[in-house]
């Protein structure tokens, strides 16, 4: 039976690892990943529920892309897998483990936090309102993307990095992205940090205003098996404007754990 999930995929062999994008972001965010670890992995970067063809989950909640992402792991037969989730996906990461722990063999939280913030506080308003009035007024993904994107990324990024970020966010389907956000500010899992057993490999950017250093080095710290690295520049886009540096940290922590 399908899982109704699309997703891109390279390599044969080795350990299943799965990439979850951000919600500006598909499966092709993550092409410079697939590329470098098809060689020793079974490579995955989904499509989350209404992204790239997958079928959407109405409503979209977190348990939802949790149960998802479950069935495109029974699909694949790819547990326990290793999960690198950036943004939104890193909080679908923690879902899952949290919901599955048992199927999860590593996970890597990238430019994500464990909470967004108090519900239906002010943070959240003005967060809507900063995402979604654009779309509101009339202006499309394609438009808005580029601004966006530059918005999001630290000092120096990767040139095609920075062009792929925008191609991905500009073929986002609107509604996708208003059901992305809209559960995005739903999330809350800092009941689950301190339980979390498998390997834990947190990455944050320097330059990162939507996921800051500080919150990521606290997050991390609650969680027992947690490593914390932090990457010099980098904004909240680093897999894309730091590809090299995101691969090699994420080959040597890997390395470690298979």
């Amino acid at each position: 039976m399908s899982s109704g999930i699309t997703y891109l995929a390279s390599g044969r062999n080795g350990p299943p690892l799965v990439f979850l994008h951000g919600i500006g972001g598909d499966g092709g965010s993550f092409r410079a990943q697939l590329a470098h670890f098809g060689a020793r992995f079974r490579t995955f970067a989904w499509n989350m529920p209404g992204y790239g063809g997958s079928d959407p989950s109405a409503p979209l909640t977190f348990p939802a892309l949790a149960a998802a992402l479950a069935r495109l792991l029974d699909e694949l037969e790819a547990t326990p897998a290793h999960l690198v989730g950036h943004s939104i996906g890193g909080m679908i990461a923690q879902e899952f483990a949290a919901t599955f722990p048992e199927r999860v063999a590593s996970m890597t939280l990238v430019a994500t936090s464990p909470a967004f913030g108090r519900p239906e506080g002010e943070f959240q308003r003005r967060f809507l309102a900063d995402r979604l009035g654009p779309l509101d007024a009339g202006r499309g993904m394609a438009e808005l993307a580029p601004e966006i994107v530059a918005s999001l990324v630290g000092t120096d990024p990767d040139p095609e990095g920075l062009e792929l970020a925008v191609a991905c966010m500009s073929r986002v389907p609107e509604a996708a992205y208003r059901a992305a956000v809209n559960c995005l500010v739903t999330f809350d899992r800092r009941d689950a940090l301190e339980g979390h057993r498998m390997p834990v490999l947190v990455v944050a950017g320097e330059k990162d205003r939507n996921a800051p250093p500080e919150m990521m080095r606290r997050m991390a710290q609650r969680i027992p098996t947690a490593l914390f690295v932090e990457v010099e520049g980098a904004g909240h886009l680093l897999p894309l404007e730091r590809p090299r540096d995101f691969n090699r940290i994420l080959e040597t922590y890997l390395a470690d754990h298979c």
